[in-house]
């Protein structure tokens, strides 16, 4: 069974990896054990007795929390820091139980509770048996009659094997040379890799890993691990003064808060991470294999692709189009891709974003015999969008001006003569739902290049429903609800999620 219980300890294990948890002498879940599955389950460690190192460093400051909440004297970076309704800043969380379900992916559900408000917050752990990965997350529930302001709410504190160094892989960059990779000793202190942008970013990525300065691609202990999420984030690798090494990682707390309701629960987006003997490669493989399990397609083999838009940028019409098509069905190409210029009013790049239908100028009998000729061709006809943007010169603009991300008293930041829709707004999603199921529906159309191609400024929502700080979350939940949405009605569409190129 992955999932093995004695007496609130808590053993999960994967086809040759384990991570075990338990609670401890302080009443909360505890890490244990991280690393290689081992034969039998006595061989794993019990639950380490904390003590008072130090007059200035108590038992809190010491505990290796599982999810460790703002309180008490400990200083080291926390999960979880929320103010309840009469200004106390703090969470004094204790174990309330834990439930084992079972299944194709089993699941662990440990229930913590405020010692003295009504507040829940439920750890969830999932098992990838056949993966070697283990999913957590955190759902943190208001059970009071009065509102709570959360201030920070990370997905899970991944600890590492106590002792010794260990050198930290992250990934940064900029726009046209993304991912690159560095490796650096972790000091102690706290190492911070964020994005504050409303993506993920061309800098950095959700993405770690961790060895002890000796593995390499194929060689090596590695723990690693991502935040499934495509917002702001945060992570934080942190060496404490007394040598303990652990990765937080979740929501970025930058220009955070969510008011959360009676009656609400608030979950977080999931992190997902491993341990490998095989180095750097089999990290990477492990999530790649992972992904495609996930991935709407993820199977699928692509077909060669020919996008037009180096061809022709802007000088897009029918014509230029059927020409450029020929060319590409010479050369074999099997999926034919009509880049940015199609649309209304987009001849140059300060107009037509967020008028999602054929222009009249460009294709006076609209894109439908341009779609017929590429599947007389013999391949198949894809899309480029950019959903998320509108132009000031634009229909959707002229008529819904509010519906833009702004800060009603400050200038609107065109970068690239564009602004932002807020996404978190149901209208808002809506709106691209119903003029993008019209526009799939009506055009035999199998693939869609979805870009995003500016970062977030004036983060304003003069009339949001809760905090306007809420937008970095529910504009990505909006995104999502509009991706499912089409790809429930349209499940022959191939999706490519672009960001600026990267």
């Amino acid at each position: 069974m992955p999932i093995l219980v004695r007496d609130n300890y808590w053993i999960l294990e994967t086809e040759h990896t384990a991570y075990a948890c338990g609670v401890g002498a302080q009443g909360l879940p505890e890490h244990v054990y991280w690393g290689a599955r081992l034969p039998f389950a006595g061989d794993y460690p019990a639950i380490a007795q904390t003590g008072d190192w130090a007059s200035f460093s108590g038992a809190a400051h010491m505990l290796p929390a599982e999810y460790p909440a703002y309180a008490g004297p400990s200083y080291t970076e926390p999960c979880l820091k929320l103010t309840n309704a009469d200004g106390v800043r703090d969470t004094v969380l204790r174990f309330a139980g834990a439930t084992v379900s079972d299944g194709a992916t089993p699941e662990l559900r440990v229930t913590l509770r405020d010692a003295d408000y009504p507040l829940t917050v439920t750890l969830g752990y999932r098992v990838h048996e056949a993966h070697d990965l283990i999913e957590r997350w955190a759902e943190i529930a208001n059970m009071g009659d009065a509102p709570v302001t959360l201030e920070r709410a990370w997905s899970a504190l991944w600890h590492l094997p106590w002792g010794g160094e260990y050198r930290l892989s992250h990934l940064f960059g900029r726009w046209f040379e993304e991912w690159q990779i560095r490796r650096e000793v972790l000091q102690p202190g706290v190492k911070v890799k964020e994005s504050r942008r409303i993506t993920t970013s061309h800098t950095a990525n959700p993405w770690f890993a961790l060895d002890r300065g000796a593995a390499g691609e194929e060689q090596g202990e590695v723990w690693f691990g991502v935040l499934a999420w495509s917002g702001n984030w945060k992570l934080a690798a942190e060496v404490t003064e007394y040598g303990a090494t652990r990765v937080g990682i979740g929501l970025n707390d930058w220009d955070f808060a969510w008011r959360l309701n009676p009656g609400e629960t608030f979950t977080t987006p999931a992190s997902i991470a491993g341990y490998t003997v095989d180095g750097f490669g089999a990290a990477s493989r492990t999530l790649h294999d992972y992904a495609r399990t996930r991935l709407p397609h993820g199977k699928t083999l692509h077909p060669v692709l020919y996008n037009s838009w180096e061809a022709v940028f802007f000088d897009v019409n029918e014509a230029s189009q059927m020409a450029v098509a020929e060319r590409a069905a010479q050369m074999g190409v099997e999926l034919f891709v009509m880049d940015d210029g199609w649309f209304h009013g987009r001849t140059v790049d300060n107009a037509g974003l967020g008028d999602w239908w054929p222009d009249e100028v460009k294709f006076p009998n609209g894109i439908k015999p341009l779609i017929a000729r590429v599947n007389a061709l013999g391949m198949d006809f894809g899309l480029w969008l950019e959903p998320e943007m509108v132009n000031p010169d634009s229909e959707l603009y002229r008529a819904h001006p509010d519906w833009v991300i702004h800060f009603p008293t400050r200038a609107r930041s065109e970068m690239r003569n564009q602004l932002i829709l807020n996404l978190g707004r149901a209208d808002v999603q809506e709106y691209l739902i119903d003029l993008l199921d019209r526009l799939l529906g009506e055009h035999n159309i199998t693939f869609i290049k979805w870009d995003m191609n500016r970062n977030v400024s004036e983060p304003g929502w003069p009339d949001a429903p809760g905090d306007a700080r809420e937008l970095w979350v529910r504009y990505v939940e909006g995104v999502y609800h509009v991706w499912s949405t089409l790809a429930q009605r349209h499940p022959q569409v191939l999706w490519q999620s672009c960001s600026g190129g990267g």
